[in-house]
């Protein structure tokens, strides 16, 4: 008898996911609640799990098509897997003829499975990846969830290879083909995610009156504070001392200070918030994602920084919840982290205005009459003219400059 796998609740208005990749295929074993396929809806990828314990049987739905909640995807059938149908020899299997120069090898043709690494465990996109770059999937460490190999690990292993030193050659090289033969084209359908980060930027362009207001911040303080207390704070609170809890903590005194910056604009309503709901911009396999710190405004720099890491490390394993990407009156976004010097975020309706963070470099400025060598950053915050005055955005990023060039304003609250 067979179990049907249904489409669970993807959470409050989302009533359709596009199928990602199934992680299971028929004839394997499946134990209950074991994810057996991924679903990617306009927020975050969900993991399916397998209703009982059993084989799975076959699929109903492949990578790419769009299923509603509570549709049927698969089944998962009686049995210990024994019986199931086993998976083809690859002396059954006919040889493809070697590709002619010039030519591409079929895309119907998958990777054979390498020692104990399963082709059939990996996504189309990562399987692409690993054909491209000629790996062994064998020897690429999985960062996902239970080890699985993402692209980025893919990428990271074809970099190393690059830049292994290459064997001394033992025949004459011979001459590489003209740059022509070994032009290639792929379309890759957008995933979800994609579609609708693209969908709500430009809406944002379209409906905002967007204008960013620039300023740089002295990190001298905030980085003899990190150096001289991280150990002990790693000790007492168990996650490492960063930066963005000064820039959360920071930036929700500006917030208390400049209202408007917290604001939305409903209809014709302005709403006004008392409660800080800060959105970080933090990196996962499929893109960045937006979870929120709910009311950061009463949290101490610890816990911040115990969230911001919770989210990163659940971003990467893609566990994060629904509601956890929710609401959020106002966005920070580290591109610093990724070598950025100067940006123009967009805002994230409907939220008023999102501060960008870059990189910290060495710099020359004035101090007392003296030119002197400072880890600066620049800032940059992008917000809705129509709703936040000039003098209002220029007056929160004064604040916040204050607070991280002294802060000691942040416990004494000035």
């Amino acid at each position: 008898m067979a179990t049907e796998i249904l489409v669970p609740t993807l959470g409050e208005s989302i009533t359709e996911a596009t199928l990602g990749e199934w992680l299971k295929q028929p004839g394997d074993r499946v134990e209950a609640d074991e994810p057996v396929a991924s679903l990617e809806t306009d927020k975050v990828s969900v993991e399916v799990p397998a209703p009982a314990a059993g084989v799975m049987g076959a699929h109903g739905v492949q990578p790419g098509d769009t299923v509603n909640v509570g549709a049927m995807i698969g089944t998962i059938d009686a049995g210990d897997g024994g019986a199931a149908a086993p998976k083809q020899e690859a002396a059954s299997t006919p040889t493809p003829a070697p590709a002619e120069a010039g030519q591409q090898a079929p895309a119907s043709v998958d990777p054979a499975p390498v020692d104990n690494v399963d082709a059939a465990a990996l996504s189309p996109s990562v399987r692409r990846a690993i054909l491209e770059h000629g790996l062994d999937p064998a020897t690429i460490k999985g960062t996902g969830k239970d080890g699985r190999i993402t692209k980025e690990d893919v990428v990271a292993a074809a970099s190393n290879k690059s830049s292994a030193p290459a064997p001394a050659a033992s025949a004459p090289a011979t001459a590489p083909a003209p740059a022509g033969d070994n032009r290639r084209e792929e379309r890759v359908r957008m995933t979800r995610l994609r579609q609708t980060i693209a969908k709500r930027l430009k809406e944002a362009q379209d409906t905002a009156a967007l204008l960013t207001t620039f300023n740089d911040v002295d990190m001298t303080a905030v980085i003899e504070a990190r150096t001289k207390y991280k150990d002990l704070f790693e000790k007492k609170h168990g996650v490492r001392l960063g930066f963005m809890g000064f820039f959360v903590k920071a930036a929700c005194q500006a917030l208390r200070d400049i209202p408007s910056v917290n604001a939305q604009i409903q209809g014709d309503e302005i709403v006004y918030h008392d409660y800080a709901d800060v959105s970080v911009a933090v990196s996962a396999p499929q893109g960045l994602v937006v979870p929120v710190i709910r009311n950061a405004e009463s949290m101490s720099v610890a816990q911040i920084e115990k969230t911001i890491g919770d989210f990163g490390k659940r971003a990467k394993d893609g566990s994060l919840k629904m509601d956890e990407m929710k609401g959020g009156t106002f966005t920070i976004s580290n591109g610093g982290v990724f070598g950025s010097l100067m940006s123009t975020p967009i805002i994230n309706p409907p939220q008023s205005a999102v501060l960008g963070l870059h990189r910290i470099e060495d710099r020359p400025v004035v101090r007392d009459g003296q030119v002197v060598v400072r880890p600066m950053m620049y800032l940059a915050l992008s917000y809705d003219h129509r709703i936040i005055d000039g003098r209002e955005a220029v007056t929160f990023l004064v604040a916040l400059k204050n607070a991280i060039e002294d802060p000691t304003r942040l416990l004494i609250d000035l």
